[in-house]
């Protein structure tokens, strides 16, 4: 498993840096980069334990509400507010946002060549005024921070697309990783939620495309293009994982683990991944075809979850997926460690 992972992120380093080096198709490098991460984090969340962060079936059907109102205000600040004083803002908030993804997203790696003492040992940091707010980490995680924070230094003075869409793949990778749907009833109910979400701020109102244009911070993917009109291929964060949040790589981190529970590794994984692939392609073919942005939750929901229902009907396999919940399975996957659930 994890030499798939270092495959997957020698690929997605190459394409990230390739269009630096060659003329690559921008829809191409939109499509292999999105679903490398996707790959990426998907096989990053497989751990003893499940992801740290549950979502419920509460949360999931109040998602959509709340993101409706967070984007709505943001359209609302654009609007009436100096873009250039927001922008400011925001680019102070993802400055120390993006050195925590960026140190948690390196961590693995760093830890390979600290001392046990430097990974293993807590160090409690109590803020000066406020004597019950601190924060816990290792000496391991501030050497990982420390390239974290001169690259997050570098995207705040330059703004380069490159780092733009380093911070962002480190924003979403992190949230697959850490962030668990606990069962497949819970992601159905969420990515519903979102296709209407995503339908309607797209076609229904100019909000969702003004803010992704407007918003100069690292929530989008930008592949050059060498159309003058439209210098950047655009690709939100949202199709791969809502910022702070969830989505469908979510669901295909969920159905990994199911098959790593049952024994049956990169099982409905790949029907499921393959789903999420397909759908992207589509979105990016529909919206060159019309000109016109696309929400590409439209293509990618169905495609995830019917590439997923098709599967298990045709292994018979409905039951086991409707009943699973993670942090059972991950129990259960302690004690019958390997064995089969057929």
């Amino acid at each position: 498993m994890k030499s798939k992972e270092r495959l997957a992120n020698l690929a997605l380093a190459g394409l990230t840096l390739a269009p630096l080096l060659v003329n690559v198709n921008p829809n191409l490098n939109v499509i292999l980069t999105a679903s490398l991460t996707v790959y990426v984090g998907c096989y990053r969340s497989v751990k003893p334990t499940p992801p740290s962060e549950t979502i419920s079936n509460e949360h999931a059907m109040r998602f959509p509400l709340v993101g409706s109102a967070m984007l709505l205000s943001l359209f609302l600040l654009f609007k009436f507010v100096s873009k250039d004083l927001v922008n400011a803002v925001l680019t102070c908030y993802f400055f120390v946002l993006g050195t925590v993804a960026l140190s948690a997203t390196l961590l693995p790696a760093v830890k390979k060549f600290m001392p046990e003492s430097w990974n293993n040992n807590l160090i409690v940091w109590r803020f000066p005024y406020v004597k019950s707010l601190e924060v816990e980490f290792t000496k391991s995680q501030i050497v990982a921070g420390i390239p974290g924070a001169f690259f997050c230094a570098w995207y705040a003075s330059n703004k380069h697309w490159l780092a733009n869409n380093i911070l962002g793949l480190a924003f979403c990778i992190q949230g697959i990783e850490m962030l668990s749907l606990g069962s497949f009833k819970t992601g159905a109910i969420l990515l519903a939620g979102l296709f209407v979400y995503d339908i309607f701020w797209v076609f229904f109102t100019p909000v969702m495309v003004s803010v992704a244009k407007s918003f100069d911070a690292p929530i989008k993917l930008l592949f050059p293009t060498s159309n003058s009109s439209r210098p950047f291929s655009m690709l939100g964060l949202g199709d791969i994982v809502i910022p702070a949040a969830f989505l469908s790589g979510i669901f295909v981190a969920l159905a990994l683990r199911f098959d790593v529970s049952r024994g049956h590794e990169s099982r409905y994984f790949r029907s499921t991944f393959v789903g999420y692939t397909a759908g992207l392609a589509l979105t990016i073919f529909v919206m060159n075809w019309f000109q016109a942005a696309q929400p590409a939750l439209l293509y990618i929901v169905p495609a995830v979850i019917g590439f997923l229902a098709a599967h298990c009907i045709w292994n018979g396999d409905v039951k086991h997926l409707l009943e699973f919940e993670e942090t059972k399975a991950t129990i259960s996957g302690k004690t019958d460690s390997g064995k089969k659930d057929e």
